[in-house]
């Protein structure tokens, strides 16, 4: 017996009759909502109250108090009261931070061990829950029968717009319940993270179909969910029709050179993916050389990991075809792949020759690089002063002392306080969106173009690290308005400012 079955006869030996009018307006209270949290509460057998709890309710016992139908109890109450009421029907402990936080935008659940009962409650409440806009749910064992539910759930919830669901063992019959409701286009969501949760290879067709036709999701992550090279197919073959799409992880799979190929070609037509993460797929030389393809036409990817994905020199070179000439890349992260000396100088080779090359980091943090590598790389920084290049260990340079030159910040300080500047007067110079948010290529570029400030690139990338710590991409300096003009803020105060939350 379902719990809306059980309470339903209750009701019936518990209540007198309605008069007639009454009867009318008792069934105008039952809404859309009410409809939807019958379906969350019978949409799994095993999650069904006992029928040992239906006998224990009989007529003159303690519990009878306790005993409502459902109907009119998720119609009538609403917040916390539907939440404990939600909470008593699946036989759960409350969660106390989900209680104190209702009223709140952003709820962290990560790592509660709700189970598929504890999220059912929870589904219940946000059905017409207004003011939640990013649920963590990770880590919870929610299982299928917990993904059903909240896939009900984002049919009535109007404000939901960020989820993240990893780690939940949601399995292939999660997979089909959320694609289900993205084919559906009804749900206000635009962030989901759905990273390890036993997708496997027979769910890919369903986000491939899914992502095709969805205009509302723009970040997505489907890392570490074993797709493999016929997964990276279909979703290849959705890359080229999707057109909403903006952030899309698909590190830790096994997508290998067929599924890049197809990505590659996916990419050459998008004209929405800014992010797209490769790392730890086994793409290979073959794989770089069809996202070098690929960026020959591209023109709206902006950041590209394919780190850790057995590329060599040969790689680099076949993805630099791409370098040459695209125009809008400015993030490439190639660590831990087996590249040398020779191919770090092909990537500096392409951003030099390419006039229009929009790059601010490449990142080849585990390549041992030489003398010629770093002369070239200063005389990159010339053209593009913006670029960061992050390598590993200078050959020779190894068992030498460090590189001895003045703390880069004093030096900034000292240059500001000669020219009679205020910190805050030259962030805001260069502050074009006037945000108090200064892009970390920006605010480089500006100290490079700037001869008089006595600072060489070495110095420069330590005076970012210093007020970009917490490695944002921006360099945020709000915290300066409330300081007086004529005080200097001196370096501890920088840095004791920029690691406050």
């Amino acid at each position: 017996m379902s719990v809306n079955s059980s309470f339903k006869e209750e009701k019936k030996e518990m209540d007198p009759p309605l008069p007639d009018g009454d009867m009318e307006n008792e069934s105008e209270k039952n809404t859309d909502q009410n409809e939807v949290t019958s379906r969350i509460i019978e949409s799994s057998e095993s999650l069904s109250l006992p029928d040992t709890l239906a006998e224990r309710d009989t007529p003159g016992s303690d519990t009878d108090l306790e005993a409502e139908d459902s109907e009119k109890a998720f119609v009538s109450i609403t917040g916390t009261e539907l939440y404990l009421e939600a909470c008593r029907l699946m036989e759960v402990v409350p969660v106390s931070h989900f209680i104190q936080n209702l009223d709140k935008p952003y709820i962290n659940l990560n790592h509660h061990g709700l189970g598929p009962k504890g999220v059912k409650a929870i589904a219940i409440a946000l059905v017409s829950n207004t003011t939640i806009t990013h649920l963590e749910l990770e880590d919870n064992c929610i299982l299928a029968e917990g993904a059903i539910c909240i896939a009900e759930m984002l049919q009535e919830n109007s404000s939901l717009q960020e989820l993240n669901m990893s780690n939940n063992h949601l399995d292939t019959a999660g997979a089909k319940a959320i694609a289900s409701f993205l084919l559906d286009n009804i749900s206000y969501l635009h962030a989901l993270k759905l990273s390890g949760n036993n997708f496997g290879e027979e769910t890919a067709p369903y986000f491939a179909e899914a992502l095709t036709a969805n205009y509302q999701v723009k970040e997505l992550d489907l890392s570490h969910n074993e797709f493999s090279e016929k997964g990276g197919q279909l979703l290849g073959q959705m890359l080229a029709s999707n057109t909403t799409l903006e952030i899309l992880d698909l590190s830790w799979n096994h997508l290998r050179r067929k599924g890049a190929e197809a990505l590659g070609r996916g990419l050459r037509g998008n004209g929405a993916l800014q992010m797209l993460n490769l790392s730890w797929n086994a793409i290979g030389n073959e794989g770089a050389m069809a996202l070098g393809d690929a960026l020959k036409v591209n023109n709206v990817l902006v950041h590209l990991d394919i780190s850790n994905n057995q590329i060599s020199d040969e790689g680099v070179k076949k993805l630099c075809r791409g370098l040459d000439v695209n125009g809008k890349l400015k993030i490439l992260k190639m660590s831990n792949n087996p590249v040398t000396v020779e191919g770090a100088i092909s990537l500096l080779i392409s951003v030099r020759k390419n006039a229009n090359s929009m790059m601010e980091q490449i990142d080849i943090s585990n390549v041992l690089v030489n003398e010629t590598f770093i002369k070239l790389l200063d005389l990159v920084c010339q053209m593009h002063p913006e670029l960061d290049v992050i390598y590993g260990e200078v050959e020779g340079h190894v068992s030498k002392l460090p590189k001895q030159y003045p703390n880069p910040m004093k030096v900034f300080q000292d240059y500001l306080k000669d020219h009679n500047l205020q910190l805050w007067d030259f962030f805001r110079s260069i502050d074009e969106d006037g945000n108090m948010k200064i892009p970390v290529a920006a605010f480089r570029r500006a100290l490079m173009q700037e001869s008089s400030i006595p600072l060489d690139r070495d110095q420069i990338g330590e005076l970012v690290s210093k007020l970009d710590q917490n490695r944002t991409g921006v360099v945020d300096y709000s915290h300066l308005k409330e300081d007086k003009p004529e005080q200097m803020p001196v370096e501890g105060d920088i840095e004791e400012k920029k690691e406050e939350p």
